[in-house]
């Protein structure tokens, strides 16, 4: 949903109220479990967060407080909501002068303990949002080479003609989110 200046509080309630009770807008729910569903534009990312159990629970932490989203113009409503299946929230981002109000509900919750401690989630699209697909968040604690990592991997394609059709910005948006996630979550494990 595209608006032409920051909803209120309000209206982000009333916008997150309104798109828990709609279902997914895709099919392949849960499918970044596995192999994400072909004619998707893919996106995976992982990155370096440090070594060691301090590392890892620094990882987790920022996980649970949505510090993947700390990012400028991107505002998550809200980072109090629990990591929890069927929690729906709103990402929120400026574009310039037009806002850009994007829901989300969490579809699985990962808790791994071996080999590789896996912590994470993964929130599926609703009807209101720029995309149709599902997105996974996890932070990893390799015991063997004590190495945390955060990994981010996505599946998408244009909810609509128009987003279809400005599908190389859309593609470049992705990509600058991916990027910015990874940063965020280097600066929040950072000792």
């Amino acid at each position: 949903m595209l608006l032409r200046r920051r909803p209120s509080d309000g209206d982000l309630r009333a916008f997150i109220a309104a798109q828990a009770k709609l279902p997914f807008s895709y099919r392949d729910v849960g499918a970044t479990r596995g192999q994400p569903p072909a004619g998707q534009a893919v996106d995976h990312n992982r990155v370096q967060l440090g070594y060691g159990r301090a590392a890892f629970e620094r990882a987790e932490a920022a996980l649970r407080g949505w510090q993947m989203f700390a990012m400028r113009g991107v505002e998550l409503c809200w980072p109090n909501a629990p990591l929890e299946v069927g929690t729906t929230v709103a990402v929120l981002a400026q574009l310039g002068r037009v806002w850009s109000l994007n829901a989300c509900r969490i579809v699985y919750v990962i808790d791994e303990r071996a080999p590789t401690v896996r912590r994470g989630f993964a929130y599926g699209t609703l009807p209101e949002h720029a995309v149709r697909g599902e997105e996974r968040f996890v932070v990893e604690w390799n015991e063997a080479s004590d190495e945390v990592t955060y990994d981010l991997l996505a599946f998408s394609r244009p909810a609509s003609l128009l987003l279809a059709c400005a599908r190389p910005l859309l593609r470049r948006a992705q990509r600058r989110f991916a990027r910015a996630s990874l940063a965020a979550m280097q600066r929040a494990v950072r000792p």
